[in-house]
């Protein structure tokens, strides 16, 4: 809540599975589209929110699986659970309005009563919420007797049934909407509500999301039919709601340009990246850029010639130096010089390389320090280091900013070092 002194320009809320992350896609191309536009143009001064279904344990498994970016804000356990930054520290303000009327207890001796139901593994029942599998035919009946008993009970809640098999029961508080309410309200009280908020989603659970005041709204190409019956029944006349051609992420990307929230040209998207001249560039967008070069020299999807050699030495300090993740130092020009030995090593594998928390803070007029993690993968491996770099600017004569390398320091993210230090070059 504190990374930004100033309004957000946009906050993003996206659901992941099947809306942000795109389990058809081997490759996660729009998935890392998505991540690259994100640290070129946003993160300096915008927020990005997954609200997912999942509970924490799930949602981690995720960000070991796919390569998610880091968000500012978490809600997790449909709308039960929010937490803040990479320590995902609780809000325990949103705890105790969750607390209001419900009795978890309660609720699991009602549905026992119910054999069409079937819990959901240990990891998927938390505090605020008790999830459940049942069949799609039964699911309206079950829904209608189970809110009729709790009722009775004095107990005041939230049935949510999505997926075509997933239900789930919160507090009547709770849920992905009223969880960004309750968000949007906190900005508000601060003096900080976001100029723009967008909302993307694929499924039933996700329906609430669309329903808070003034936000905009993407319903990915493939949203499930249970989305597009609540939209056709609440929503088909919202100009600020739209049904994306795009799958998942794509569609996200495709709903930032429709509705004029910013840029929405993806870096992954120039085919040239050394030698694009980008307006308002920042240092991120030298980071950004450095490192998808990085992916297609290796992947042999830029022509092996010395001027990018020649380019990517233009941008680095012939005194700055480089320290490898290992404690190694050398000179930044020998590390680009080292980069021609690996041209096309990792052509035709499922190679990627992609930054994030790209956070660029000025030290001086003309001094900027980068912080940010990169990742490399190559089909299951997976490593990844922290970074530092110090980069100064200067204006050619036509105006544009330029940025040059002077330092880069990494060290190994815990857990995510590489088996071989060699084959981690830059």
């Amino acid at each position: 809540m504190d990374r930004l002194s100033a309004p957000a320009r946009l906050m993003i809320v996206s659901d992941l599975d099947h809306t942000m992350v795109d389990h058809h896609d081997p490759e996660n191309l729009s998935l890392l589209r998505f991540n690259a536009l994100w640290e070129f143009y946003y993160r300096h001064d915008s927020l990005l929110v997954f609200s997912t279904g999942r509970s924490p344990t799930l949602y981690n498994e995720l960000r070991k699986e796919k390569p998610l970016l880091t968000p500012d804000i978490t809600i997790m356990s449909v709308g039960t659970e929010i937490t803040y930054g990479t320590a995902m520290v609780p809000d325990d303000g949103w705890v105790e309005i969750l607390n209001e009327k419900w009795d978890r207890k309660i609720v699991v001796e009602e549905t026992s009563k119910f054999p069409e139901l079937t819990l959901q593994s240990e990891t998927e029942q938390r505090p605020h919420k008790i999830s459940f599998y049942v069949d799609k035919a039964k699911a309206q009946e079950v829904t209608s007797a189970l809110s009729k008993k709790l009722q009775e009970r004095g107990l005041d809640v939230k049935i949510i049934y999505s997926g075509g098999m997933d239900l789930d029961i919160l507090p009547q508080g709770a849920g992905k909407g009223q969880a960004l309410a309750y968000l949007h309200k906190k900005f508000t009280s601060e003096g900080k509500l976001p100029e723009n908020t967008l909302v993307c989603g694929d499924s039933g659970n996700d329906a609430e999301l669309f329903s808070i005041p003034g936000v905009h709204g993407v319903m990915v190409s493939n949203a499930q039919e249970e989305l597009l019956q609540w939209h056709a029944e609440n929503a088909k006349d919202n100009p600020k709601v739209i049904h994306a051609s795009e799958r998942c992420a794509g569609g996200i990307i495709q709903a930032i340009g429709h509705f004029g929230l910013g840029p929405n040209k993806s870096p992954r998207d120039v085919t040239d990246v050394v030698h694009s001249n980008t307006e308002n560039v920042n240092p991120g967008h030298e980071v950004v850029n450095f490192n998808l070069f990085y992916e297609r020299w290796r992947r042999a999807e830029v022509e092996n010639c010395e001027t990018y050699i020649a380019s990517l030495k233009a941008v680095c300090h012939p005194s700055g130096f480089f320290v490898h993740p290992s404690g190694i130092e050398q000179p930044l020009h020998d590390s680009i010089s080292a980069i021609r030995r690996i041209y096309g090593d990792k052509q035709g594998k499922q190679f990627r390389v992609w930054v994030d928390s790209v956070l660029p803070m000025q030290i001086s007029s003309d001094t900027w320090v980068v912080r940010f993690k990169k990742w490399e993968s190559c089909g299951e491996e997976r490593q990844s280091c922290l970074c530092t770099a110090v980069l100064t600017s200067s204006k050619e004569a036509g105006g544009l900013e330029i940025f040059t390398w002077m330092h880069l320091h990494e060290t190994w993210s815990k857990g995510t070092e590489a088996k071989d230090s060699a084959s981690w070059l830059i």
